[in-house]
């Protein structure tokens, strides 16, 4: 009536044997075909999950793409730095390691942290409390995922300034590091929820009490600080690269002039130098305004003595060599030694607790760090060994005078990082047992939330 095709019912008298036939057929084609199709979807996830390849598999093939991408940047940045000439080579090297070691040191000090929150996860020391972070703070997989990030970017800025600049892309090159630099900056000051605000956040409102300790200095105000003091040589060559970014001397020789503004008597390199030394005084003058304790004073004087190494180096630049050579450079061995035994003396008598040493390495499951680590004496001698030796070694990153030997110098620097990487596992042991012997400190904010879970209650009815 309406135009449609009328379908007789399969058992209708009116139809012959051979439409019933197939009528038969087509319905045991359809009831074949949906058949088929539940045996598809049934069968889907399991030949999705037959293709993704193992967990193992992918980060074999992400190390074996790492290393090739390592490769490549080593060939291509020796392949442009042997087209030099040589008169330029190790200038044009001394400017390319300027502007880039302070980021490749920040890099390293980033995987070091990594490694010390890894440590801190296994162990029964609960450093979330004792930084007073929060449970969204980022974990040592997430450092190390950014640490990983800023290894593959960096180089390769500086693969592409050697590159371009040796194929004479003076102008491209020069771009390399003040694109790298802008990007950084932007990366820690994003305001949008990306890129870990709330950890970035933490760290720039920790940064500006360290600047500015107009109020109480809390545990991660000095526990930075300290790390600043540190990474003072990375603040010095900032400062310099911002430098000749600034006034376009990027690429170019005009900073190497003794007159120039980013040369080498340029007062901003000492001042970049004994900033955070500045700062780590001024926030012990604070603790003693808020406590009263004599042994803040007796740390203040500690950092105060970095002051004189760091400006009686710089006075080579500015009074005659004989002069220098006669009197100012006794003096600052003299201070240098002073500075690095009186830090040696405050490490070992004040940041460490000796009479437990080396409990951060006592894990919660039995493993191969801690069997090494945990309760062995030469853990002790070893610490306290290389600090004493890479806090002599110390003072030459300070001087102003060496730093034309940037090799020996970015080695020391980084030296000076691992050091403070053992420091920060021993300073943070001696800051728990200290909040652990509080008397007020309850049971339960040292227990782990199992244990209170699972802990019996006993209750007198």
């Amino acid at each position: 009536m309406f135009g449609g095709q009328v379908i007789p019912p399969s058992n209708s008298p009116h139809l012959r044997k051979s439409d019933k036939a197939e009528g038969h057929v087509e319905m045991e084609g359809l009831l074949h075909s949906a058949e088929l199709n539940d045996l598809k979807i049934t069968s889907l996830p399991i030949n999705t999950a037959a293709i993704m390849p193992s967990p193992i598999l992918l980060w074999r093939f992400k190390v074996l793409l790492f290393f090739l991408w390592g490769f490549i940047c080593c060939k291509v940045g020796w392949d442009s730095v042997m087209r030099m000439s040589v008169n330029l080579r190790d200038l044009f090297l001394y400017e390319a390691f300027l502007y880039y070691n302070p980021l490749l040191l920040v890099t390293m000090m980033v995987w070091l942290w990594g490694v010390n929150l890894w440590v801190f996860a296994q162990s029964t020391i609960s450093y979330a409390k004792i930084f007073d972070l929060d449970q969204n703070h980022l974990t040592h997989r997430e450092i190390w995922k950014a640490a990983t990030w800023m290894t593959i970017i960096v180089p390769t800025s500086m693969t592409a300034y050697l590159y371009l600049y040796s194929h004479g892309e003076v102008s491209l090159a020069a771009s390399q590091p003040v694109l790298l630099y802008c990007a950084v900056t932007l990366v820690l000051i994003f305001p949008f929820d990306i890129f870990y605000l709330s950890s970035r956040y933490y760290l720039l409102r920790t940064l500006w009490r360290i600047v500015f300790p107009l109020q109480a200095i809390t545990f991660a105000d000095f526990f930075v600080a300290d790390i600043l003091t540190s990474m003072s040589k990375v603040f010095s060559d900032v400062e310099r690269s911002v430098c000749r970014m600034v006034h376009r001397q990027v690429a170019t020789i005009a900073w190497f002039e003794a007159d120039s503004v980013c040369g080498s008597h340029s007062i901003g390199i000492p001042v970049a130098l004994v900033l955070p030394y500045i700062f780590r005084l001024f926030q012990c003058l604070r603790q003693y305004k808020d406590t009263k304790e004599k042994t803040t004073l007796l740390n203040a004087l500690k950092y105060s003595t970095a002051v004189p190494v760091i400006f009686l180096s710089a006075l080579k630049y500015h009074v005659l060599l004989d002069r220098w050579t006669s009197f100012y450079r006794p003096l600052w061995l003299l201070s240098g030694v002073i500075n690095s035994l009186y830090s040696f003396y405050w490490d070992v008598t004040r940041d460490w607790d000796l009479s437990s040493f080396s409990r951060i390495f006592k894990s919660n499951k039995p493993s191969l760090c801690s069997h090494l680590l945990y309760g062995r004496q030469w853990v002790l001698f070893w610490v306290v060994g290389s600090n004493f030796i890479l806090r002599l070694a110390w003072t030459y990153k300070l001087s102003a005078h060496l730093r034309h030997n940037y090799l020996t110098v970015f080695t020391i620097t980084a030296l000076e990082m691992f050091r403070r990487f053992q420091w920060v596992f021993f300073r943070v042991e001696n800051e728990w047992n200290k909040m652990s012997s509080k008397p007020n400190l309850q049971v339960s904010e040292i227990s782990s939330e199992e244990d209170k879970l699972l802990a019996p209650n006993d209750h007198n009815i």
